[in-house]
């Protein structure tokens, strides 16, 4: 950049990223604070982050997955359900990810609880649910987004918003509200089995706290610290 015209190449520059920072709590996550299972202590953050976090949607996280060459993608999705068995989103069965999916079954989610200084990473194989289950979350959808899930042809090119309000008006014409829609058959959910999952409490100077639980093969978990 020429500089003899008072623009230097900072001030070219929208943000300074090398001195953007923020120090982190103080207080931080110990092995003895942990729950028995990851499933518990994510309970118990999660509704940390649900009711004190300040956070726009605590169920908010990023799905990455790859294909079959390794080659990864991310995007993010809203947690419908957890338990034991594993941690639950839905999506259109055409999307890139569940193709992903298919052809490689290992996930990541990452939930990024920035204003608590907090995230959560779980590792592990995505299953399809059941459609009995999938109908069940089905059901419990606003009946606009019901509608959403036939509209969207998720990950597909298309010609232009035009054409994605067309098909959805057709289709509210067709199922107004008060009339059943039926479930898709190319829209369901996966359930992401936790074979890791790591807790990273942020800390000063950098100094992060991360535990990582990992499965054992009879079942128990393992707890390991992680260097930050």
């Amino acid at each position: 950049m020429r500089q003899d015209d008072g623009v230097t190449d900072r001030d070219a520059a929208p943000f300074d990223l090398a001195s953007m920072r923020k120090q982190y709590r103080t207080e931080g996550l110990s092995e003895t604070d942990l729950a028995p299972t990851p499933v518990e202590q994510f309970a118990a953050w999660f509704r940390q982050a649900a009711t004190e976090g300040g956070l726009f949607e605590p169920n908010a996280m990023i799905v990455s997955t790859a294909d079959a060459a390794g080659r990864p993608s991310s995007r993010t999705v809203l947690l419908k359900h957890f338990d034991e068995q594993g941690f639950v989103f839905y999506t259109n069965y055409d999307s890139r990810k569940a193709r992903e999916l298919d052809e490689n079954p290992h996930a990541s989610l990452l939930f990024p609880w920035h204003p608590m200084a907090r995230q959560v990473i779980v590792i592990g194989p995505a299953r399809r649910t059941g459609r009995d289950e999938t109908a069940a979350y089905f059901r419990t959808r606003p009946h606009g987004s019901q509608l959403g899930a036939w509209a969207s042809g998720q990950s597909s090119v298309i010609a232009g918003r035009a054409e994605l309000d067309a098909v959805y008006a057709e289709l509210a014409a067709r199922y107004p509200e008060g009339e059943q829609v039926p479930v898709p058959p190319h829209w369901g959910g996966f359930r992401v089995v936790p074979r890791e999952v790591e807790f990273w409490q942020g800390r000063e100077n950098r100094l992060h706290d991360r535990l990582r639980y990992v499965a054992e093969a009879d079942g128990s978990w393992r707890v390991e610290r992680l260097g930050p």
